[in-house]
C-alpha cells in the first residue's frame, strides 16, 4: 500500500511541474531594417555648368523671384554712366549695363538695375542684397571670400592720369612715390590698391566717383590719380585737359561680373551668358557703342540726382 501511495505521489508531482512549467514563446521573425534614404549630394558648380541652359533655368535662384538685381556705380564710362535719351531724360548706358540685359534676357529674367556708389556694390553684393554687381570688376583675389567671379568679359588696363602741363613730372611710376604729390584713387577700388603699392609716399585721397576724382584733377587739388585705362580714355575725350602719362602693371587685368557668393547655378548661368555674348560678337558691340555714347555729354549720379558730368 505504501509503494502504491508513493508512486502517486510522484506521478502527481511530475504532472505539477509540467503543468506549472511556462509555455516555450515562439521567437518573432526579425525584420530587417530598410536602408536609411541617403540625402542628396549637393550640386556644385561643375554639375550645373555641365546642364544645358533650359535644364539649367530651373535651378536658378534670385533675391527676388523672376528678377536679376544688379548693382551698379553708373559714374565709370564707358563702363556704366548716365547719358540723355531721345526724351531728353538721362538714362543708363555702358556695355556693363548692354551685358547685364543680355545676361537676364539670356536667364529668362526680368532685370533690375540698383544705382549707387561703387563702395556700395561690394557692399550689397556681399550680404546677398542683390544678385549680380556690374561696376568693372576687376577679379581681385582678396574679394573671393565675399563674391564669385565670373569668367572675363572685357580686356582692360590700369592708367596713371594727371593734367596737361604736368606729365614730366610723372616718367616713371617711382616719380609718383613722393610725399609732395596728392594722389587720387577711387574709394574701395582696385586703384586705391594701386595707388596704396605705388606710391605710399603721396598723400592718397579716396574720393567716392571717378567724376569726383576727374573734378579733383582739373581744379588742381589732385597731382596725379590711379584710373582705369579704358575710363581714363573716355574721360579724356570729355576733357582733353586730361593727360593718361603712365600704364600701371596688374596682374589680373580684366573686368568680370560680381556673383552672390555660393549661388553656384547662377555663377554657371551667368559664365554661359559671358560666353556667348563674346561668341556671338555682341560684347564688341556693346563696347563699340558705349565708347560712341560716351563721347559725348556724361550724367552723374550726385545725392540721388543726375546732373551733366
Amino acid at each position: 500500500m505504501k509503494k502504491l501511495f508513493a508512486l502517486v505521489m510522484v506521478l502527481c508531482m511530475a504532472f505539477s511541474f509540467v503543468a506549472c512549467a511556462a509555455p516555450v514563446a515562439e521567437e518573432a521573425p526579425v525584420e530587417e531594417a530598410a536602408p536609411a534614404e541617403e540625402t542628396p549630394a549637393a550640386l556644385t558648380y561643375d554639375d550645373y555648368a555641365a546642364m544645358s541652359i533650359d535644364e539649367l533655368k530651373g535651378h536658378i535662384t534670385t533675391v527676388s523671384e523672376g528678377t536679376l538685381t544688379v548693382a551698379t556705380s553708373p559714374d565709370f564710362a564707358p563702363y556704366e554712366f548716365y547719358v540723355v535719351d531721345e526724351n531728353g531724360e538721362y538714362a543708363l548706358a555702358g556695355f556693363d549695363m548692354s551685358l547685364a540685359e543680355y545676361i537676364a534676357n539670356y536667364l529668362g529674367l526680368e532685370l533690375e538695375v540698383v544705382p549707387m556708389d561703387f563702395d556700395g556694390t561690394l557692399a550689397e553684393l556681399a550680404a546677398k542684397n542683390v544678385d549680380l554687381s556690374l561696376a568693372g570688376y576687376s577679379p581681385d583675389p582678396a574679394r573671393m571670400d565675399k563674391m564669385d567671379f565670373s569668367v572675363i568679359y572685357y580686356e582692360g588696363g590700369q592708367s596713371f592720369v594727371t593734367i596737361k602741363g604736368k606729365e614730366a613730372n610723372f616718367a616713371t611710376l617711382e616719380d609718383t612715390n613722393k610725399a609732395d604729390w596728392t594722389i587720387g584713387a577711387q574709394n574701395g577700388s582696385i586703384q586705391m590698391d594701386l595707388a596704396n603699392e605705388n606710391s605710399p609716399e603721396a598723400d592718397i585721397v579716396p574720393l567716392t566717383k571717378v567724376t569726383d576724382i576727374i573734378a579733383e584733377l582739373l581744379a588742381g587739388t589732385l597731382d596725379g590719380a590711379y584710373i582705369e585705362t579704358a575710363v581714363a580714355e573716355t574721360y579724356a575725350i570729355s576733357y582733353p585737359e586730361l593727360a593718361i602719362v603712365l600704364d600701371v602693371p596688374y596682374e589680373a587685368e580684366g573686368s568680370a561680373v560680381g556673383v552672390s557668393k555660393d549661388n553656384f547655378a547662377l555663377l554657371a548661368g551667368v559664365n554661359m551668358a559671358v560666353e556667348a555674348c563674346l561668341a556671338d560678337g555682341s560684347m564688341a558691340a556693346f563696347v563699340a557703342e558705349a565708347n560712341e555714347l560716351s563721347a559725348g555729354n556724361i550724367g552723374i549720379l550726385v545725392d540721388g540726382e543726375i546732373v551733366e558730368g
